[in-house]
């Protein structure tokens, strides 16, 4: 791999990679992450803490960051994958995703029961929802993202898209992205993870 695809991959110059290489700089663990994913490797490998000179081992999975709904609401704008304050916690997945993707701690009963309040999720914000799939969605009005089961709905009067967000229990609302209440599809839910606990 060139020095100019890792960049673009690890989001940084290609000199920045040449800097990395012959020690002038050092890569923030964020970009030491995207690296390792890039090549496929462990990041102990590329630090050389794997010192037995053999074939670099697979990488065993890819790191998201986990994030609040708040976060979640903006994530597809954000260029740096780790900003302050966020990404503190991660969640492993073997599945490959956009560089975008982050994960969830679920809040709320609005999709029990099939997912609970603590429940943790990953979204993919590069992959287009299909009916019956469940998506982080920003309303313009609302605070915080929301997460949803995504209904299309056609096209309203204007030509803008109609989509219903339902929720799992009965006991909320269903809420709408349409011209009298804008808001959009921010990704759309991978993976599910629930702990026994």
């Amino acid at each position: 791999m060139t020095q100019e695809i890792l960049g673009r991959r690890c989001h940084v110059s290609r000199a920045a990679i040449a800097q990395w290489e012959n020690g002038t700089t050092l890569p923030s663990l964020a970009h030491l992450q995207m690296a390792a994913d890039a090549l496929g490797v462990w990041v102990s490998w590329l630090t050389g803490e794997n010192e037995s000179g053999s074939s670099p081992p697979p990488a065993p999975g890819r790191m998201v960051p986990v994030i609040d709904t708040v976060a979640a609401g903006t994530w597809g704008a954000v260029t740096d994958p780790y900003p302050p304050g966020r990404g503190m916690d991660v969640l492993i997945t073997e599945q490959h995703l956009g560089s975008a993707a982050f994960g969830l701690i679920i809040s709320g009963t609005s999709m029990a029961p099939e997912f609970e309040d603590g429940d943790k999720i990953i979204v993919d914000p590069d992959i287009t929802p299909v009916p019956g799939d469940f998506v982080v969605a920003k309303l313009d009005d609302a605070d915080e993202a929301t997460f949803k089961k995504y209904r299309p709905r056609g096209i309203d009067a204007t030509g803008r898209p109609v989509i219903e967000l339902v929720p799992l229990n009965e006991d909320w609302p269903s809420l709408r992205i349409d011209a009298e209440h804008p808001g959009r599809i921010v990704g759309t839910m991978v993976e599910h993870r629930r702990y026994r606990g």
